[in-house]
């Protein structure tokens, strides 16, 4: 009899090493920022900002539009528009194969949801990116579904809010996806002349010909902490300008220095800062803006 054998209780029995069973995957999550080990569970219920550091995770469109509008009262437009490859382009895939593989991945049929409803009370029409679903690429259907998300706003005669996370268009569209831009922008214009709001809410990451277009245009723009905000990539910039650039350049923080940025917002903050906004922009009390 071993030692260790003679130490151990007679009810105690050691454990078959080939019989333990493994801890599950995905339960915990190291912070990238602080490398805090999280428990998944309670970082999604705190809007995946992590407790210790307030660092932003990447978060789902649907996770964050259920997070951000209220419970009733919600329906979704547009579902119907749905991409087609009139290019027939390839790559080292087809098209239609990668739009089928982010299709399982997200269960999503685009980049873009876009869902009617109220944040506490102020009746609303919100368009987030699924940034899983191809990068967030903005193509033919993400256009047309943001244009019908602004001509519900008109009709509902309500404000208008874009939460952004993308890499830009979607090459495999080629011209078409770049013509989204003149589109999205033209029907801004006219959510302007209706007197109607539009917030922007930039998120980690907005890049891209999103970032050039409708991005920038609201009436008040929005960021996350730290979210990576730009066009090109650093690389690019400095190879094209010939100029050492500032570290974070591109980071909400260094941006809203610049006044590219109105503020930078808490995810956990958002709601009530958008109420207060809506309110203010529609000359509407303060005291019509029902806190959580």
């Amino acid at each position: 009899m071993s030692w260790l054998e003679k130490l151990l209780p007679p009810k105690i029995t050691p454990t078959n090493p080939t019989e333990r069973r493994s801890v599950p995957e995905g339960l915990w999550i190291k912070c990238p920022s602080c490398e805090a080990v999280l428990y998944k569970t309670d970082l999604e219920k705190n809007q995946n900002v992590c407790p210790h550091c307030s660092h932003h995770h990447r978060i789902g469109a649907r996770a964050r539009l259920n997070a951000f509008l209220d419970a009733e009262g919600r329906y979704e437009l547009a579902q119907e528009v749905l991409p087609v490859d009139p290019l027939k382009f390839k790559d080292s895939r087809k098209y239609p194969e990668r739009l089928k593989e982010a299709l399982e991945t997200t269960g999503e049929t685009d980049a873009l949801i876009v869902l009617g409803g109220a944040v506490q009370g102020v009746s609303v029409v919100v368009a987030c990116f699924e940034f899983d679903f191809m990068g967030g690429s903005m193509g033919s259907v993400v256009g047309e579904r943001f244009v019908r998300a602004v001509e519900e706003a008109i009709a509902q005669k309500v404000p208008f809010i874009c939460f952004t996370a993308t890499g830009g268009a979607r090459m495999q569209e080629g011209l078409l996806s770049l013509m989204q831009m003149a589109k999205t922008n033209a029907s801004l214009t006219r959510l302007a002349k209706k007197g109607l709001p539009y917030i922007s809410v930039l998120t980690d990451p907005t890049m891209g010909g999103v970032s050039a277009g409708f991005a920038f245009l609201g009436d008040v723009v929005i960021a996350e902490p730290k979210a990576l905000i730009g066009f090109a990539g650093p690389r690019v910039i400095e190879n094209t300008v010939r100029v050492k650039l500032p570290e974070g350049f591109q980071r909400a923080e260094f941006l809203q220095t610049k006044g590219a940025v109105d503020f930078i917002c808490d995810r956990r903050e958002l709601r009530n800062t958008v109420a207060n906004c809506l309110a203010m922009l529609q000359r509407q009390s303060a005291d019509a803006v029902v806190a959580d």
